[in-house]
């Protein structure tokens, strides 16, 4: 598989659908953090957001997370350069810092399930938030 040629666009140039494709349902940003307000260290629990389907890793309400999640952030062209707290194989900040994709990122290699053969999701090591 070759890769899509909208990668090589400005990421203020893809359309939103482009954008998207970017997530690679690891389900890193749907974890839940604490941070430290005095030295704004970061730390992630175990649990993820109650809206992340453990099995799936897909929001089982996307359209509406943000009225459903008060703190949700919704990963954007603008915002990114400002969330620290994603992994540095995080799709959109691999591309907003003009990086290549990995060969697990099912973009690269046609795979949605590689990214969790690969060990880089957060399949099968957190727990829904509703079971805390």
């Amino acid at each position: 598989m070759t890769e899509p040629d909208f990668l090589l666009k400005p990421i203020d140039k893809m359309t939103v659908t482009e954008w998207e494709s970017l997530c690679d349902e690891c389900g890193l940003c749907c974890q839940i953090r604490l941070e430290d307000w005095t030295t704004g260290k970061m730390t992630f629990t175990k649990a993820a957001c109650k809206y992340l389907c453990l099995k799936t890793h897909k929001c089982s309400d996307y359209a509406n997370r943000q009225k459903n999640v008060s703190d949700c952030i919704k990963i954007t062209p603008d915002n990114i350069y400002k969330l620290r707290w994603l992994p540095d194989t995080c799709a959109y900040r691999l591309v907003a810092f003009e990086q290549p994709l990995p060969d697990w990122h099912y973009l690269i290699c046609g795979d949605k399930n590689r990214v969790h053969e690969v060990g880089v999701s957060m399949l099968g090591k957190t727990i829904s938030e509703d079971d805390i």
